[in-house]
């Protein structure tokens, strides 16, 4: 288990201190992964690097079980080695002068593991990531995924406690990134390792993570599962940023906004375009439908992505190939209210 509570860190900048990480706390239950996900320059890398003990917090804790290895106010600091930490880099950071094996087996050049032990658990590291028979070949001639196999390898041969993985997904094509996502999941798993994982892609973290924290100017602006996050966003910085939603100010009869109001900003109900039912109009419509017009409509094989303006809003749906729309069409829309969030304008994380 990793336990982070009131983590800071600050950074000169050319206007002062700048608080790159502004005091997060988080917990990473043992054998789950939890993504710290966000644009560039949130704090998630750097959150990353104080956990392997890369960077040394200005203030909090972080334990790894039942040991911290950082406590600003107890002077606590265990460097990188002692932490029972692999680590992947997103440049992967392979020798190029070295071979398969010897990249794999570098952490153990400074223990007091044999020759032969070594040889072993480079070995197994290596059939983990599904590498045998490429031990003896050179870094430079191997393919991106394989480069991406070996920093894993690497990282595993430590038999570490904690797996930190720093966007390693993020140099490959986006065919290869599909089918790593899933290899790399279904190895945390198989392990059972703890693992923090950082990305800017939120494809990534919805369909491997146990949890995702979402971060934004080095605050977690909400954490919880993945699922519980797309669904049921809390403010519009969250619901937009893990894909693509609809910002209405009012909704078809059964969505009601809270009769206490929006204490942090203004309100908006947030409505997936795959949960907007699109059907063209015919005869007057019900309480709880819209009529509108269809304004774009891109097919896109499976699916049509289309934009319909009922009165002073636009509003994007995204409509199964077997109901042909076209621009111009009269269609009437309507969703499942159980399926509409109320959100608000965090005036910290606008977007």
């Amino acid at each position: 288990m990793i336990s982070v509570s009131g983590l800071g860190k600050d950074f000169s900048g050319d206007d002062g201190r700048v608080r790159a990480v502004d005091d997060i706390s988080f917990q990473v239950p043992k054998g789950k992964l939890i993504t710290l996900l966000g644009p560039s320059g949130c704090g998630k890398t750097t959150t990353l690097r104080c956990l392997a003990g890369l960077e040394r917090p200005d203030r909090g804790e972080i334990f790894i079980g039942d040991s911290a290895v950082v406590s600003t106010a107890r002077g606590i600091f265990v460097p990188v080695h002692k932490r029972k930490i692999g680590m992947v880099f997103q440049s992967y950071a392979i020798w190029p002068h070295m071979t398969v094996m010897e990249n794999v087996c570098y952490p153990l050049g400074e223990s007091k593991v044999s020759a032969p032990q070594r040889l072993e658990r480079g070995m197994a590291a290596l059939a983990l990531v599904g590498l045998e028979g490429l031990e003896h070949r050179l870094s430079p001639n191997l393919s991106g995924g394989q480069q991406q196999r070996v920093a894993l390898a690497r990282a595993l041969v430590g038999e570490p406690e904690i797996l930190l993985l720093d966007e390693p997904l993020s140099n490959l094509d986006a065919k290869l990134r599909e089918t790593m996502r899933s290899e790399l999941r279904a190895l945390q798993q198989r392990l059972g390792i703890t693992t923090v994982y950082v990305t800017h892609d939120q494809t990534e973290a919805l369909s491997m993570s146990d949890f995702v924290c979402v971060m934004s100017l080095g605050k977690i602006v909400e954490q919880g599962t993945p699922r519980q996050l797309y669904e049921t966003p809390k403010s519009r910085f969250v619901a937009e940023f893990l894909g693509m939603t609809n910002f209405l100010s009012r909704c078809p009869h059964g969505c009601e906004m809270p009769a206490s109001g929006a204490p942090r900003g203004e309100c908006f109900f947030s409505i997936r375009p795959e949960d907007i039912d699109v059907r063209q109009a015919a005869g007057a419509a019900q309480d709880s439908a819209w009529r509108g017009a269809v304004t774009r409509a891109l097919f896109m094989g499976s699916h049509t992505h289309c934009e319909i303006k009922v009165d002073d809003q636009l509003v994007k749906a995204i409509v199964h190939h077997s109901r042909p729309v076209a621009v111009g069409d009269e269609v009437f829309i309507t969703w499942d209210p159980r399926l509409c969030s109320v959100v608000t304008r965090n005036q910290d994380f606008s977007v």
